[in-house]
């Protein structure tokens, strides 16, 4: 995303008359500098670790019994024992080597020239963003109608339609069927006999949990019909002193909620906090799209169907950030209250535009403790900022 940023930076910035801003995109030196920051995070990670004396091994883990896990040459025993081997990306059966998932993404090495995405989640989404930002033709292939079906629905089809006016090309009830390499290029086949070539096709159509080495059924641990270990609201699995936590749940797939449960758990266990759990109520998220896509609490539709059409009331502005303007672009930025009751509780926030990952993360502390419009419209703006629209919204 950083490299996307900078992209754009230098187009905006070209138009505004500062030319030497518009220079060329290096994908193997960027790699490199990427690679770089991911090996200082790893080494900072492993330095803590022996700094607090934990025992790393360096081995996939399989549980011989409730108790015990075997690792490498090593059985190790423990009154307490954590999953968190986390999801690995899916891929569909007749694929049979044709394509690359998105750990291969991060494997290439060069940029790919024309680039074909199966999927219409938050993966596929964002790098359909990344590459077409960078100069890649891509080609979004969804199965049904709708971008990110967990999103509401109004702001999925509002990025839909900047993602289409930018010049990605979203072809919508292609069911992916077959997909197979001839003469160096990847063919891929849907239901209604749609057929496109591409250089790259890339898979992005979910994740599975990673249990694979696991042996649960040693330990008697269930799982839900997807793979995902079931736990209650404390991470506990059905078996005494065996729980798990992140995307090998059924919980939020998202990093931070991973480290909010893994928190919970140990103050729970071993911080004197026996009442300690995750809230997995109102928890932010955001699809780092281009531009970003932002959202906590209800969608709309939610809203209805929890708290009936009479209780919800809709605040929405559409409106193009100063930036754009000043650049002679027309993609406008959007915001969405959903709020309920006579009081009209904001159970909504949902953003989409310039900024909308930063400015979200505020706003999402006021959603969590229950703000009121009112209280957004006794707040003073910030002027000229988008967030300003959130507090002035009508």
């Amino acid at each position: 995303m950083a490299g996307v940023n900078l992209a754009e930076t230098g187009r905006i910035a070209a138009r505004l008359g500062f030319e030497r801003c518009a220079v060329g995109f290096d994908w193997a030196a960027f790699v490199a500098h990427r690679q770089r920051y991911i090996d200082a995070i790893h080494a900072g990670y492993r330095e803590r670790i022996d700094a607090l004396g934990i025992d790393w091994v360096a081995a996939a883990g399989r549980f011989v019994d409730a108790g015990r896990i075997a690792a490498g040459d090593r059985t190790l025993e423990a009154p307490q024992i954590v999953v968190a081997t986390g999801s690995r990306p899916q891929r569909p059966a007749f694929a049979d080597g044709v394509g690359i998932d998105s750990d291969g993404f991060f494997a290439l090495r060069q940029q790919p020239r024309r680039v074909a995405i199966v999927g219409n989640g938050y993966v596929a989404v964002e790098l359909a963003g990344v590459l077409h930002a960078l100069g890649s033709e891509v080609h979004l292939l969804i199965r049904g109608n709708r971008l990110l079906g967990s999103f509401d629905e109004e702001i999925a089809r509002r990025l839909a339609g900047l993602y289409q006016a930018d010049g990605i090309a979203i072809e919508a009830g292609f069911d992916t069927v077959g997909a197979s390499m001839q003469e160096g290029e990847a063919r891929i086949v849907a239901a209604d006999g749609r057929e496109l070539r591409t250089d790259t096709l890339i898979w992005a159509i979910g994740r599975r949990p990673d249990t694979r080495s696991l042996d649960l059924t040693a330990a008697g641990v269930a799982c839900d019909a997807q793979g995902r270990i079931v736990v209650d609201d404390r991470q506990r699995t059905g078996v005494p002193g065996i729980h798990a936590v992140g995307d090998v749940t059924t919980a939020p797939a998202l990093t931070p909620v991973a480290i909010a449960a893994g928190r919970a758990l140990a103050d729970r266990l071993f911080g004197g906090r026996p009442e300690c759990r995750l809230d997995a109520d109102d928890v932010p998220s955001v699809i780092f799209s281009h531009p970003p896509l932002g959202s906590v609490g209800l969608t709309e539709a939610a809203a209805r169907e929890r708290h009936g059409d009479a209780a919800v009331k809709v605040y929405s502005t559409a409106f193009r950030p100063m930036l754009t303007a000043l650049a002679g672009g027309e993609a406008r930025s959007f915001i969405k209250l959903v709020c309920v009751g006579e009081d009209e509780r904001i159970v909504g926030l949902h953003v989409l535009g310039l900024g909308a990952d930063e400015l979200l993360q505020g706003f999402a502390v006021a959603v969590k403790m229950g703000a009121r419009k009112a209280d957004f419209d006794a707040t003073i703006a910030i002027h000229p900022t988008s967030a300003e629209e959130i507090v002035l919204i009508e």
